[in-house]
This record gives structure tokens, sequence and C-alpha cells, in this order.
């Protein structure tokens, strides 16, 4: 039989990421289908970072490619003019990277996922013909001819066992491939449903989810409105929004599903410090809600009968009625339990799971009767777990759900339906970039999925006390939502709002360094009192937040203690022997567990509680080293403890977040971040006389999520770090 032609191999050359396309054969890049003028040295730049996603790609390497070791060029200002016009072509940034990440002084990174268009190998079929072109032919004999026909029938018999088995799997390879993969491998086309840009994300880190619902004709969401949340609706046919009035009660509110029957949506205030809060049913078509009586979750939603509730409060879930009444636990979980969602034949719930000491989210079911309760997706993604905010689809074939990889979150969903021999489904992507996708929702009795796409931005503020309005900080620290002097005010740390890393520079901007980088997360420092240190509060993926010490030159992070329990906000002694440091407040984690404040002396390692300190937590250690001011777990309280008499005052009590000390001690700002304005105020330390600083009205802005005190720059001059977002509704078209 003649020999088959080999295979002759062929690279993929074309790459998709986000609403792009790359074909590196033709030299095109395109959006959405349409192409996009990109000279041939940007392109050739692309391609080799598109090669190599999540790596870093060194410019040495990027010479030796592009231009060679033999040519004469001005390299670094060739790369640097490809890099801008290729981040042009993108609509990226490097302070605020989406695609192109600038690693100084090293070379640079793709951030988005990247997926290979087409196929990698490329087959021709052909026949080789024997030496010579001829075949050569001879009579036979009797005998040879009996051997022949009894070694033929074996043979036909064996070809005929073997085509069977080989069809078997064939018809059984295809129709699992019919009911594993999608009808097309092109990805789904994203639309835009709504167009403000103020659909508000929420913030996991406090416990608040981003939540939306559909009735099948409009979609419910959180917006924003002057800085603050208000509960929208949106019309799914043009777009067009509208607010929902709702009472006072509800002046955050966080949505948590919507009834079957299309007619009510259950809320809850998280603006409220508590871990849990009082839940309203409120009409969809508005002008009605009330408090359901006897209640207090942290999220719900409605049974598949619409006359009853399911809810969780604390690590327990319970069914009542929608009045309260006749309330019995369901089942008990490992964590915190949001984003409840049933099957389409009530028979499974499924939810994200919070964990309370590390604070990751992952996807877990639960039987209807409460049993069976386990976790979904285990060893799926190979990063930290961030899976999230699942939904079935009504025939109950797709279970579609968010998931964070690297730092970005797309759209995933689950086939319900079994493959060959039932075997489970893997998740197929719905999304890639180069927005965030979160909280998917399902068009009701139809295949599409609603979801918030998200773009955030940060910039921070100074106080101009003549103006007596916050102006843009020109220093070096656009990025910055945590900012620290030290006390003589020749450096300053920062942490950045987009990958919570830490930074330090001279006080004038020149001499920055990056202290700490993915995947650590920062989320507060301070600077020891000779400052040659600083101690931080930070976590690994997946682990608790510790206290950590390090050089300000850089060097290797110190965890200070060996415990198993998260550790918060920590605070150096005015001789840098010790630390104070606190617990997290409940809606970071560790809501069962009691709080209160620590010292440990950093050459022994020993811890003491600090006197009367129950329930309080977020100390800071005066310079002068004779108080140290702490808040009560419902941020209602400012403490003041008696370092020489070991006594404990109260300062003042209002609604008070992130308190930082006066330059000279003799005053303790702190930001309310419960009123409209969202004030600064200072408070006297002698005489308890609060004063107003300065208020956020003039910042209200419609796309700004929210502000937060970043710190005092010398002079107590008040920053403010303003986070701002571009989030709309989209939608996509789930597999056939």
């Amino acid at each position: 039989m003649p020999a088959p032609v080999e295979h002759q191999e062929k690279t993929a050359s074309r790459f998709r990421f986000g609403l792009f396309e790359a074909d590196a054969e033709s030299g095109e890049l395109r959006k959405s289908g349409v192409r996009i003028r990109l000279q041939a040295q940007p392109f050739r730049v692309l391609i080799c970072l598109l090669e190599r996603p999540g790596e870093v790609v060194t410019r040495d390497e990027i010479q030796q490619r592009l231009w060679g070791a033999d040519t004469i060029v001005d390299f670094d200002h060739s790369l640097g003019t490809a890099i801008n016009k290729l981040r042009e072509s993108l609509g990226d940034s490097a302070e605020n990277p989406r695609f192109i990440e600038t690693l100084a002084r090293r070379g640079y990174r793709f951030l988005a996922p990247v997926t290979v268009a087409g196929p990698q190998h490329e087959e021709k079929s052909g026949w080789a013909v024997a030496p010579g072109g001829t075949h050569e032919e001879t009579e036979p004999s009797a005998a040879s001819l009996a051997k022949t026909s009894a070694a033929a029938h074996a043979a036909r018999l064996h070809v005929a066992a073997t085509v069977i088995a080989a069809v078997l799997l064939v018809v059984g390879g295809f129709v699992a491939g019919l009911q594993m993969r999608p009808a097309s491998n092109l990805p789904p086309l994203i639309s835009q449903v709504t167009f403000s840009g103020r659909v508000s994300p929420g913030d996991p880190l406090f416990e608040s989810f981003p939540g939306t619902a559909t009735d099948g004709s409009r979609i419910y969401f959180p917006q924003i409105e002057n800085g603050r949340g208000v509960l929208a609706q949106a019309l799914i046919a043009d777009g067009e929004t509208s607010t929902l009035p709702l009472p006072d009660e509800l002046a955050a509110p966080s949505l948590g599903n919507i009834s079957p029957d299309g007619s009510r949506l259950l809320l809850r205030n998280h603006l409220a410090t508590a871990p849990e809060q009082a839940l309203w049913i409120v009409s969809t078509i508005g002008g009605t809600a009330r408090r359901i009586p006897g209640i207090l979750a942290h999220d719900a939603t409605w049974m598949p009968d619409g006359q009853r509730i399911l809810y969780a409060t604390g690590d327990d879930l319970y069914i009542a009625r929608d009045n309260g009444t006749e309330s019995r636990k369901l089942a008990s979980l490992p964590g915190r339990a949001f984003w409840l969602r049933w099957s389409p034949d009530g028979s499974r719930l499924r939810l994200t799971l919070l964990n309370s000491e590390t604070h990751t989210s992952t996807l877990w079911q639960v039987n209807s009767d409460g049993s069976g309760v386990h976790m979904l997706l285990d060893n799926w993604n190979s990063a930290p777990a961030a899976e999230c905010c699942g939904s079935w689809t009504d025939d109950g074939r797709y279970y579609v759900f968010q998931s964070a990889r690297t730092g970005n979150s797309n759209i995933w969903a689950i086939p319900e339906h079994g493959g060959l021999f039932g075997s489970p489904q893997k998740p197929i992507p719905i999304t890639n970039g180069p927005l965030n996708y979160l909280a998917p929702i399902i068009e009701r009795g139809g295949r599409r999925t609603f979801f918030i796409g998200l773009n955030t931005q940060s910039e921070l503020l100074r106080y101009d006390r003549g103006a007596s309005i916050f102006l843009p900080y020109t220093t070096g620290l656009s990025t910055a939502r945590r900012v620290e002097f030290s006390r003589n005010g020749d450096w300053v740390a920062w942490i950045r709002q987009d990958d919570d890393s830490l930074w330090r520079s001279r006080g004038d901007g020149s001499g920055r360094l990056e202290l700490t980088g993915r995947p650590m997360q920062v989320f507060m420092m301070h600077w020891s009192p000779d400052g040659r240190q600083l101690v931080l509060m930070g976590r690994q993926p997946g682990k608790p937040w510790k206290v950590y010490t390090m050089d300000a030159d850089g060097g290797h992070l110190q965890e200070v203690l060996d415990e198993v329990r998260s550790e918060a906000d920590p605070d150096w002694s005015p001789d840098g022997r010790m630390l104070v440091f606190g617990r997290l407040p409940d809606l970071m984690a560790e809501a069962s567990q009691p709080k209160a404040i620590y010292l440990v002396d950093l050459a022994t390692k020993a811890m003491t509680k600090l006197p009367g300190s129950d329930g309080l937590f977020s100390p800071r250690w005066s310079a002068d080293g004779k108080y140290i001011a702490a808040l009560s777990i419902d941020q209602k309280k400012l403490m003041l403890f008696d370092v020489a008499t070991k006594t404990w005052r109260l300062l003042t009590e209002q609604n008070i977040a992130d308190p930082i000390w006066s330059q000279d001690d003799s005053a303790i700002f702190f930001h309310d971040f419960a009123q409209a304005d969202q004030p600064i105020y200072k408070v006297a330390v002698k005489t308890g006389k609060v004063e107003r600083v300065a208020d956020l009205h003039d910042l209200r802005s419609a796309n700004v999520i929210d502000y937060r005190f970043a710190g005092l720059a010398p002079g107590d001059v008040p920053l403010v770090s303003a986070r701002m977002s571009a989030a709309n509704i989209y939608a996509a078209d789930l597999p056939r």
C-alpha cells in the first residue's frame, strides 16, 4: 500500500486578546473586525509579547529579535517609540496598563489573556509511488493462492474489527464533542446594553459583591450617583436607565435577587458596618418597600416557590417565609455564603463561599435538603481561588460564573449536560478581556447572559486650604490609594491603587523603588521612627493578612508572628522596638473571632494584649508615645489609651475611618464615610473638640465609586484617593 506523505507543520499566526486580533502573517491588527493602522515595528513588538503572554520579555530579547545585534540604531529611543505607538493603538496607558506592563530596566509583559486563533497544524494528504513508478506482477501458485486466501480472510476479519472499533470511537468522540464543545470556536459577540458608565461594581474586600437581576425586559443593578449608591433599572431593548426610589434606611442598596415572577427584589443596606443587616422587599415597579422583621443577614435569595426566602447569616443558611416567620436552618457551611442561586428544578443550590481567613471566594453546591455540601471546580483554577457569582440558564444546560486570573476577571460557563459516559465538563470561556467582567445573570427563557464590564482608574488629590477644594497631587503619586511620609518628611511610601504594590521615593518624587509586587497585596504601611524600615499589613494569595517588616531600601519581607490568625493595622512604638496591631473588622473576615489590640516585642516576639482593648481594632501609636488610638468594631467610637495610666477614654463618637495622628500629636484626623459629603475631621486630644477640616462636596462625579482618606502630606494637608470607574452592562450569547 502507498505510504502517506508526512504532515507539514505550520505555526499559528493569529492571536486574539479582548476585542483585538493580530495576524502575524498579514501584519494586521484589528479591533472588533475593523483594521487599525499600526506601523510594522510596533506590530512586531506586539507579536513578540503575544507569543509569551504573562511572561517578562526582556529588552535584550526584543533587540535581538527585531533589530539584531549588529544593527546600529538608537535602540532605547526606537523601542520606546514603538511601545508608545502600540499603546496608543490599543488604547492602553503606562500608568494604568491593561495590556502592556513596563518593568523598569528589564522589559515588558503582556497582561491580558491571549488566545491562539486558527489551527496549529495544516495537513497535506497524498500517496507515494514505488520507485520506478511501476508494479511488478507474477503468476501465483495454487498453494500460495490457498495460503493467500486464508490469510486474506483473517486479515479481512481483523480489518473489519478494527474499522468497527474505529467507527465507534469516532462516533463516540463526535457525540462527546457535540456535548462538550460550543458550536463555534469563535468567541461570543459582546454587545453593550447600558452606556452611562455608572454601574457599581461592588467591593468584595468589604463583602460588597456586585448584584444584578432581570425580570425579562429590564435589568436591575446598583448605580453610582454623586459618589453614592442607588438602585437603578435599565431596559434591555435600548439601555434607557432610571433609578428606583428607596427608603432612607437603604442608603447603600445591595441587591440579593429577584422573585421568580419578577415582581419583587430582595435588598439590604451595605453601608451598615455590622456583618449582618436587615432585609427589605422592594417592588420592581417602585412605590412599596417593607422590611422583613426578625431577620438579619448578609445575603438572601428567593425560594423557587416565590413565597419563602433563603438567607445567609454567619456561616449558616436559613429558610423563612417572606414575612420572617417559620425560620429554620438548612445547612452549615465552612464560610460566609453570597450570591445564592437555585437550579431551575429546585434540586440544588449553588453559592459563592467567602473564606473568613483568606477572603478568597469559591463556588459551592448544596442539595435542597441541606445535604451534599461540596466545592465546585476544585483545582480547576491554578491561581488562588477567585470564582464567584454564578447563575443557571432556565433550561439548566449552562451554569455561568465569573473567575479572576492574574488580576483579570472574565465570564465562564459550565456545560451541565454530561459528556461521554457522563464525564464532568470543563468550563468554557465566554469573555476574554480587555475589561473586567463581573456578576453574570441569564436572560429569562433565553441563552443570553448579562454581566458588568468594568474599567477602573484612580487619582490622588490634595486639599488646597486657600481655595477650599481638592486638586490633583502632582509629584508622581497619581495612582496611590494610601500615602505616608516619614517623620522627617524626606521620604514617602505609597500603595498603588491598581495592583496593591508598595513603593517608596524621596519627597520630591526621585529615587522611586518598588518594594513589593504581585502576588503580594499590601493594605497599609507605616514608617519606623528612624525612617529606615517599614511595617506593613499584607497577604500572599490564599493566605491571611499578616504583619511584615522590611528595609526601606528593599529586601526580604520578615513575617513578625507565626500564628494562623489574621493581623491588621500595625504601627511602631516611638523607640522602634515594639509594634502594636489589631485584628480585622467583621466585614473583612473573622466575624466570629474576638477582637483586641496587641503589643509585640520585635526582639523576643513576645505578644501581650493591651488592657481593656476587647472589641477594638485599628490601633495608631502617637509619635511621642503617650497614647494609642483605636476604633470600636462598629467604627462609631474613637478611643484613646493613655500609656502611662493604662486607661481608655472616649475621644469622639460618630462614623470614623482611617484615623491619622497630626504631625505634632495634638489631634487625630479621620474620615466620616457615612455622610453625604464624606467630610474629613480632626479631633483635639486634650479637649475632644471636633473640627471639620474638609469635605468632598466639590468632588462629586458621576463615575466615582468612592473616596478614601489617603493620608496627610507635610503640614497636615489631607490627601484623598478618588477611585473612578467606567462600568456598564454587557451581553453575550451562550453556545447553542
